[in-house]
């Protein structure tokens, strides 16, 4: 494959590109750190169904059109009326904008979309070390819900339109960047609205905060609850016997460990070898009573449970969510309580994400690999992802592509969110250099 100029030196044409990448975004550095500092500070929390993202979206356009970049807001309600199987009816899509920004090409060359979700989770309940919201700056390290996941990214990849804007750089094929909304809480919603709305290119890549890794498969998501109620409340301070579904419970977290070792088992295949568990089932929640001052003494006649199966992206998915409701139909079955008193089987997301899978050897994953190490000094670091995400809307659905490739960081979805700041300059070099042997 060939990449750049010569083509009988596609290490020239690297280099090259490295080089003028650095060139184009020395001079925005500040720029790029005090618009993530901005970003940060703004909360652009989603809670489902609905989302706090419109502000923050604005903050982005005003920037990009004061840089000179083609970019606007659009509506996401249509969502609501669309008959596509993986539309999410039950989340609200008003006020939630999505934002595209455009670089047009010259012509011939092909088309690059860098792809980011700006909504976030809240802060949590734990205790963060300063506000969640600071965008503190400490040891070269940015801080506040939203740094890593992902802000640091999609700064990054705006970074890139404003370079090439400013330089007044053309690139042979057109170059678009977004900042979609609803990713969240196994969302998806804001990317399959950009996909309906057309927005399309030859390839993607989604700068989720990947340790500056090229990673070319995701994993699928199915999240499920599974609620007991058993008992009578006026049974409670009588002679009667008080039922419960808090101990039999336990039963069925043994059921839930048993999986656990199961799915810890399964064929990795190549893409995931390597991981101790490949194929994580975890419980994310349990609940009974609560231990809240307001919550009166008593025995629970409620017991909640929720589980996260996930998935490998060349598994038949559908038949192995069907394996393990099965086989939760016998453990009930065969369970003197849960027999007399059936737990519901609820999934929190219909239909579950599911993962996808770029080939290691595909042009896209071979420019990104090469950009990578042209600016980084050192071999690219090929790998999967530890999480599903919506890259599968852009590849299964519809065709596009997909990497993820972003900055370094951690505490996502935990307290003192960061991400480091050199990182976030390095992702932009690697994603302009890579816009430059992709789109030229």
């Amino acid at each position: 494959m060939s990449l750049g100029k010569d083509p009988w030196d596609n290490s020239l044409a690297r280099r090259d590109a490295a080089v003028e990448a650095r060139e184009l975004l020395s001079p925005i550095r500040e720029e790029v750190v005090d618009l993530l500092q901005s970003l940060v500070r703004i909360d652009s929390v989603a809670v489902p169904p609905q989302g706090n993202e419109a502000r923050a979206q604005q903050v982005l356009l005003e920037k990009l059109l004061t840089c000179g970049v083609d970019a606007e807001l659009y509506d996401t309600s249509f969502l609501a009326e669309s008959e596509h199987r993986l539309v999410r009816h039950e989340r609200d899509y008003r006020n939630r904008p999505h934002l595209i920004a455009r670089l047009p090409g010259r012509g011939r060359g092909r088309s690059l979309l860098f792809s980011g979700h700006i909504d976030t989770v809240p802060p949590g309940a734990g205790t963060w070390s300063d506000q969640p919201f600071s965008g503190k700056v400490l040891r070269g390290r940015l801080y506040g819900r939203g740094a890593w996941d992902m802000k640091g990214g999609l700064v990054a990849h705006f970074a890139v339109l404003i370079a090439l804007k400013r330089a007044e750089r053309k690139l042979a094929g057109e170059l678009l960047a977004e900042s979609v909304v609803d990713e969240e809480w196994a969302g998806g919603g804001g990317t399959l609205a950009a996909r309906l709305k057309g927005i399309a290119a030859d390839a993607c890549v989604i700068t989720e905060g990947t340790g500056l890794r090229v990673v070319h498969a995701t994993r699928g998501g199915f999240f499920l609850d599974i609620v007991a109620e058993a008992g009578d409340s006026s049974a409670y301070f009588s002679q009667d016997e008080v039922v419960s579904p808090a101990i039999p419970m336990g039963r069925l977290l043994a059921w839930v460990d048993e999986w656990r070792k199961r799915r810890k088992n399964v064929h990795p295949g190549e893409t995931y070898k390597g991981f101790p568990d490949p194929a994580p089932v975890q419980v994310l929640a349990l609940e009974a009573n609560r231990f809240d001052p307001e919550t009166p003494w008593s025995t629970p006649l409620q017991a909640k449970l929720r589980l996260y199966f996930q998935f490998l992206p060349h598994e038949d998915q559908d038949a192995v969510i069907h394996e393990v409701r099965t086989s939760f139909e016998n453990f009930c079955r065969d369970d003197l309580f849960f027999r007399a008193f059936p737990p519901v089987w609820q999934p929190v997301v219909d239909p579950p994400l599911v993962g996808h899978e770029l080939p290691v050897g595909h042009s896209w994953t071979c420019c990104m690999a090469e950009a990578s190490a042209e600016v980084l000094g050192a071999p690219a670091v090929i790998s999967a992802a530890e999480y599903p995400c919506d890259a599968f809307i852009n590849q299964r659905e519809f065709g596009i592509p997909t990497l993820l490739f972003g900055p370094s960081g951690a505490g996502a979805h935990n307290v003192d969110e960061y991400v480091e700041i050199e990182s976030v300059l390095q992702a932009a070099e690697v994603l302009l250099t890579s816009a430059l042997l992709w789109c030229d």
